[in-house]
This record gives structure tokens, C-alpha cells and sequence, in this order.
């Protein structure tokens, strides 16, 4: 075996500092990712470090100039690709990544749209919420399929609609999750039509349907997933179904005061129970 190369150690260490950050930031994704084929873990990570840090930029600075930021972190990331390297590690991670699994620049440039939109707009239309959901979550799923399908386009293609599809239902079951904070701290009605003030019963059921038939044809694209990650995604799957179940299970007025959440013992039980579930095959 050869030795690494000095540049082997910076690009080994950029990968570290992404799967940091996801270790912070998210127990379940972290959970998640430790259940697929270990040569998925780096690169994941690496998407996951790059949308995190991006959607920071937008959630989390208040006291900098968001926009101007954002510009420098999208200018930053095309320089990145281009020149094959960065000396931000999220970048230069995220780069080698999107060289490796041929990521288009179309999906990237959704993802960042979405977080300009979030600079601009705090009431969504229907344009603007489907937009929104694309670019936001539904595109990350995609760059997560182009590293499952390693290169099969014909699977990618296949499973494309169902990755859609989840990145979605996770994104809506956030909304609901987030409603209060979105609304009280940041003024943002991400539901089209939807008054906040008045929410209520039929308009969550409303919501919640559509979801669910999101989570449905997602189920179907997770049977064809390989199996070196059908074990992960299905049990970010399950998480984000059990998280939907609960807020279902809740009155509208709860979840604009409260914050419904799955306590990390729940999330290892959860592990438990679809490692089982998937060595004996009941998926």
C-alpha cells in the first residue's frame, strides 16, 4: 500500500471536518449515514456539510450581511469545482464529491436559489413553495442518488421521481415541525394560502395528506435502492415517518406552540428496529 500524499491528508482531512459538522448538527442524518456501505460515509458527509453550512449563512449569521455572504459562498463553490480545490475544507470536499459523481451544476444551483429565497421572501406562493422544495430538499436527495447509483444513470433515472419525492416529505414534515419558530422568529408562512394566525384542523389534515402520499411513492424507490444504502435511507425514512405520525397525532394549536421532536432514545430504538427488519428482509 502506498504511502498518502501530503495532499491525500488535506483532501482526508476536509472529509473529516464535514462529518464533524454533521455530528453536530444532526443525530438522526448522523445515524443515518452510519447504516449505508462505509464507502458512502465520506461522501455524504460531504453533501450534508456543504447544505448545512450554507443554510447557516441564512438562519443562523443575523449580525453580517446574509446576501453578500451567500453570494461569496456560491462564487466560492463554482471556483472550487473549477480550479479542483479549495482551501475552505467544506468546499473542497463538496468539490471532489461532485467531480467523483458527475453532480450537476443544475442541482447545486437550485439548492442555492432556494437559500437566496430565503433572504427575500417570508410568504410563499405556490411557485415560489414548489421552487422552494426543490431546490432545497428535494435536490439534495438527488445528489445523495447520484453518489448511491455510483454512476448507473439508468437506476438514477429510475429512482429519480421517488428521491424527489422523499426530499420532499422530509422538507414539509420540517414545516410543520418548524411552524412555530418560522412564523414567531422569522415572520415565514411557507404553506401557500395559508393563514397562521387562523391555522386549524383541515388546513394540517390538508397538509398532512399530501405528505403522505409523498412517503408512499418515496417507500417504492426505497425497494430499489442497492443495498449497500437501502438500510440508511430507509431508516432516515422511518425517523422522518414516526416524526410525521406524532405531529399527525397532535392538534393544530399544539404544534404552533410546541416543537414536536423524537427523543434520541427513540432514534437508536428506531436503528435497532430496521436493522432487524432489514437482515430479515421485511422491508
Amino acid at each position: 500500500m502506498s504511502k498518502p500524499t501530503n495532499m491525500d491528508l488535506f483532501s482526508q482531512t476536509t472529509y473529516e471536518c464535514s462529518k464533524l459538522i454533521t455530528q453536530r448538527y444532526s443525530t438522526s442524518f448522523t445515524l443515518g449515514i452510519k447504516t449505508l456501505d462505509k464507502r458512502f460515509h465520506m461522501p455524504v458527509y460531504a453533501v450534508y456539510g456543504y447544505v448545512r453550512y450554507a443554510d447557516e449563512i441564512v438562519d443562523t449569521f443575523h449580525d453580517h450581511d446574509k446576501a453578500a455572504l451567500l453570494n461569496r459562498f456560491r462564487k466560492d463553490t463554482y471556483q472550487a469545482i473549477e480550479e479542483e480545490i479549495s482551501l475552505n475544507p467544506v468546499l473542497h470536499c463538496f468539490q471532489q464529491v461532485v467531480k467523483k459523481y458527475n453532480i450537476e451544476n443544475e442541482l447545486i444551483n437550485a439548492f442555492l436559489d432556494s437559500m437566496e429565497m430565503d433572504l427575500h421572501f417570508t410568504v410563499y406562493d405556490n411557485k415560489r413553495y414548489a421552487d422552494y422544495i426543490y431546490g432545497s430538499a428535494e435536490v439534495v436527495g438527488l445528489m445523495c442518488l447520484k453518489i448511491f447509483c455510483e454512476g448507473d444513470d439508468a437506476l438514477y433515472q429510475k429512482l429519480k421521481a421517488p428521491a424527489r419525492s422523499l426530499g420532499s416529505a422530509f422538507q414539509k414534515v420540517n414545516f410543520l415541525r418548524d411552524i412555530k419558530s418560522d412564523f414567531a422568529e422569522r415572520g415565514r408562512v411557507y404553506f401557500p394560502g395559508v393563514d397562521l394566525n387562523s391555522f386549524n384542523k383541515t388546513t394540517k389534515e390538508q397538509i398532512e395528506s399530501e405528505i403522505e402520499k409523498e412517503f408512499k411513492l418515496a417507500y417504492e424507490g426505497i425497494l430499489g435502492l442497492p443495498k449497500g444504502v437501502q438500510m440508511g435511507v430507509y431508516l432516515a425514512y422511518i425517523y422522518y415517518y414516526k416524526l410525521f405520525n406524532k405531529i399527525r397525532n397532535c392538534p393544530a394549536s399544539r404544534i404552533m406552540n410546541e416543537r414536536i421532536r423524537i427523543a434520541d432514545q427513540k432514534k437508536l430504538s428506531l436503528l435497532v428496529q430496521t436493522m432487524l427488519r432489514y437482515q430479515f428482509n421485511f422491508l
